[in-house]
């Protein structure tokens, strides 16, 4: 039996984290370069980049950030050859990126729902679909999504978000289905509310958040770094038979 230290490291590995210059996805990028990782950092606003790269490469990690929207299917894949040809084949892909516009469905329009399902859901898939042949090459590999507890919930105002979640937690097992024989595990990580700036934006208002406490047996929502440390169990070899599974981090909602 490996020792702790090498069953929980990502010593030698190279992770590709989307979203990774705001809230959540930049801990992720600092939590799993501090286990040993390279990170490849992909997200809309450059600058912002420059600032999670000052963040991993403090920790003696190199980071190659590219700016890209995600939102834009040539985009995703272009980034992914850049990613190809800089470095090869990284072997850990956190999909990350995200949003949500809240507005109910009836005021909803086709743009914010395109957008939304094309960033959550399609977004994934392409980045997958472009760094899986280096993965089965190279052995094996890792593919976290970043998903929500409303996957399984309803959630008013938040219609094309909970779809793409749970359309996200499909893909995943459609994922595992065709990857696991090539030793790559797929996992799905469902945080209920986590104090981001997205977070925020979206439930500091009023008693918004309040009344949804109330349903939080553990009476708070995340924080970055639980979700980040459990990102990076998924991304260790500790996991390795941890497959297409939805695991949720939302201090007991869904199981009352």
């Amino acid at each position: 039996m490996t020792d702790l230290s090498t069953r929980f490291s990502l010593q030698g590995k190279i992770a590709v984290v989307t979203g990774a210059s705001r809230g959540l996805g930049v801990t992720i990028c600092e939590t799993l370069s501090a286990a040993g990782a390279d990170i490849v950092a992909i997200a809309r606003d450059e600058a912002l980049l420059d600032e999670t790269r000052a963040l991993v490469t403090a920790q003696g990690r190199t980071c190659l950030a590219i700016a890209a929207d995600l939102l834009d299917a040539q985009a995703a894949e272009q980034a992914a050859a850049r990613i190809r040809s800089a470095i090869g084949a990284p072997t850990i892909l956190v999909n990350n990126a995200g949003m949500s516009i809240p507005k109910s469905l009836t005021e909803q329009s086709v743009e914010e729902w395109d957008s939304i399902l094309n960033l959550n859901l399609r977004a994934p898939w392409l980045m997958a679909r472009a760094l899986v042949p280096g993965m089965i090459d190279a052995g094996g590999g890792k593919i976290i999504n970043i998903s929500s507890m409303a996957s399984n919930v309803a959630l008013t105002d938040h219609g094309p978000y909970v779809a793409s979640k749970a359309g996200l937690n499909g893909l995943t097992k459609v994922m595992t289905a065709e990857w696991a024989p090539h030793n790559i595990q797929s996992n799905a990580v469902c945080p209920t509310v986590v104090w981001t700036p997205m977070g925020e934006r979206v439930w500091g208002v009023g008693d918004k958040l309040q009344r949804f406490l109330e349903k939080i047996p553990a009476g708070r929502v995340a924080t970055p770094q639980e979700v980040a440390d459990l990102v990076l169990y998924l991304a260790t070899p500790a996991s390795g038979m941890i497959n297409g599974q939805e695991i949720f981090v939302d201090g007991g909602y869904t199981a009352i």
